[in-house]
């Protein structure tokens, strides 16, 4: 059998000195120790605001032309890209096939461990090639060490196509920009509390990382107004309140007004207040969206 590459020079699988003697600590210093450490994903992500500033701003304009955002990992990566596409949809109305997860794996690998298919270069090209990926399409790359052979692989085969979309890597360790990544993404949390767990620190930057990519490009896009998620899909009793409590904020009207609207407007939030604020029924206030964009704010400043 060969021998596996040495990654001892990879930050993320580094020993933390602050945290040697961790076997003989009570909890009360555990827990401790653990939310001190902690404290770096904030500075990491403080560091790394320019890279996301650049990477969010080359990614928005596909996106709001119609482009997806892949997200792409092996493990702990992996499980945090399927996450975030997951709750795209019910949070902003966005059809499930614009924001994608993709884990080494196969949907089985979000709830049983497949380490090994991270080791296949070539694993993720059958399911880039059947997104059929254009020039308006991201694809990021997860990797937590920045090593993984999955990630890279599938960064170099995203960014051999004809129509190459952009590409980007996220890691939690200091690195060069890998051949296939148009930008690099560093979130450089350090050696973790138990080594090598990325799951912890590496894990908690790349989601607020993940968060802060695909809410910023649902904002520029249109699908937020003021601060409020006025593309929410409605599709059980707290959304339903949610969006009613929307409708109130932007209408004046009380509660029980709101969700009336709300049920005439087919659970359609933006739909609903146009209806109100512009005296429209339904299938106006569609047309006038649409003709907008969809985008609330647009529609408000426009005189019917």
């Amino acid at each position: 059998m060969s021998l596996p590459p040495d990654r001892s020079h990879v930050l993320t699988e580094q020993r933390n000195p602050r945290t040697m003697d961790l076997h003989a600590l009570s909890v009360a210093q555990c827990v401790q120790l653990i939310q001190q450490e902690d404290r770096a994903v904030l500075a990491a992500l403080e560091q790394a605001a320019p890279a996301l500033d650049e990477f969010i701003s080359a990614a928005e304009r596909g996106f709001v032309a119609g482009g997806r955002l892949v997200y792409l990992g092996a493990g702990t990566s992996g499980r945090l890209g399927v996450l975030d596409a997951s709750e795209a949809p019910p949070t902003f109305q966005v059809d499930p096939g614009r924001i994608v997860g993709i884990i080494a794996g196969g949907d089985s690998a979000l709830r049983k461990s497949s380490e090994g298919k991270e080791d296949d270069p070539h694993g993720a090209q059958s399911a880039l090639t059947e997104l059929n990926l254009t020039s308006i399409d991201t694809v990021i790359g997860i990797a937590a060490g920045g090593t993984t052979p999955y990630v890279l692989g599938a960064l170099r085969y995203a960014s051999s196509l004809s129509s190459k979309p952009l590409t980007a890597l996220l890691t939690c360790s200091p690195c060069r920009k890998p051949d296939g990544a148009d930008k690099l993404i560093v979130l450089a949390t350090g050696p973790e509390v138990l080594t090598g767990s990325t799951r912890m620190k590496a894990g908690t930057a790349t989601k607020m990382a993940l968060n802060t990519i695909s809410t910023v490009l649902m904002i520029r896009s249109g699908r937020v107004f003021e601060n409020l998620m006025v593309d929410l899909r409605a599709t059980n009793d707290k959304l339903r309140d949610r969006a009613a409590r929307i409708i109130s904020t932007l209408t004046g009207l009380p509660r029980t007004a709101a969700l009336s609207l709300l049920d005439r407007a087919d659970l359609n939030v933006k739909t609903a207040v146009v209806m109100h604020r512009k005296n429209l029924e339904k299938p106006h206030a569609e047309r006038l969206l649409q003709s907008h964009h969809g985008r609330l704010d647009r529609v408000l400043g426009h005189s019917v």
